[in-house]
């Protein structure tokens, strides 16, 4: 058997953690996961750990030369919109110059690299959007995504692809931050009234979904733009609501109010989404509902409501 040799970066984060995961699972991976951590934030996978910060050049050539992956997943990043505007200099690092560090160690190694973008590498005006439509972030976050993308492209490598996603929701362990589900799952068990956007509109995304398309790119070898998310195009506090409602939370707790309600708020693209046709024809991907999403995390994190 011919084995890929598959480094994940980011490892700890929600996406690393379930991606490793589902790599474990096959026999045709080698999984070394990375990660700023000493240590990893997860006990159920099989594959081997590094420490390894990502924009540290000289760190990230000793492992490529260790390891010799011919796969190279890129979760890390600074994800959070607020932090990237805090702190441009460190979300620069990480989003751009960290990749163009990576793209030039595969190219060395002669490795494929799948890099994890973002729908905010769009203005909102016209999703969702398919893979053929133009990028104009609006503001720093997605700028700092974008340059990771023309990173990659611009690296000479021979194999590359692109899976951009849209609101990640899940589990995992000990994460450093949290989503939108949980937020509002936590919220409203809280008692916690909580005010919700109504005119922000995406395709919401279940973890494991995505970790299954990733792996199924990997195995297919298909490179290219990929965008991988959940189907349904709804608001963000239509996504509050279908929690209330799966999870039988209190929804009169969600207050709906428009994104120009809070001050000094960072400037996010009103309507992204994505159209997954691609995906789904090329590499089988079938991501579940949002309700059957919701499901299959309500049975992860104890919180479906008993019945009869």
């Amino acid at each position: 058997m011919l084995y890929n040799r598959v480094l994940v970066t980011g490892a700890n984060g929600l996406l690393g953690q379930a991606l490793v995961r589902r790599l474990s699972r096959f026999p045709e991976y080698d999984v070394l996961a990375t990660a700023r951590d000493d240590s990893p934030r997860f006990e159920d996978a099989s594959c081997g750990y590094a420490p390894l910060d990502v924009t540290d050049g000289e760190a990230v050539h000793r492992t490529f030369q260790d390891f010799t992956p011919n796969v190279v997943v890129n979760c890390a990043a600074v994800s959070s919109v607020t932090d990237c505007a805090d702190d441009r200099e460190r979300c620069w690092t990480v989003n751009a110059a960290a990749v163009e560090t990576l793209a030039h160690e595969c190219r060395q190694v002669g490795a494929r690299l799948v890099h994890l973008s973002t729908d905010f590498v769009f203005d909102g005006e016209d999703g969702p959007y398919d893979e053929s439509a133009r990028p104009d972030p609006v503001n720093y976050y997605g700028r700092s995504k974008l340059a990771g993308e023309n990173a990659v492209r611009a690296s000479g490598l021979g194999s590359w692809a692109i899976v951009r996603t849209v609101l990640v929701y899940g589990t995992g362990r000990d994460l450093s931050r949290s989503n939108l589900v949980l937020w509002v799952t936590e919220s409203l068990r809280r008692g916690e009234t909580i005010q919700v956007v109504d005119d922000q509109y995406r395709t919401p995304t279940y973890v494991l979904d995505l970790a299954t398309g990733i792996e199924r790119l990997i195995h297919f070898e298909k490179d290219g733009v990929y965008h991988l998310s959940g189907r349904e195009f709804v608001s963000v506090y239509d996504i509050a609501q279908t929690v209330a409602d799966v999870y039988g939370l209190d929804d009169s707790l969600i207050e709906p109010v428009p994104s120009n309600h809070f001050e000094d708020a960072i400037e996010r693209p009103l309507r992204t989404g994505f159209i997954i046709l691609k995906g789904e024809t090329e590499l089988g991907y079938s991501p579940r509902s949002l309700r059957e999403g919701l499901r299959a995390l309500g049975r992860e994190i104890d919180v479906l409501p008993t019945t009869g």
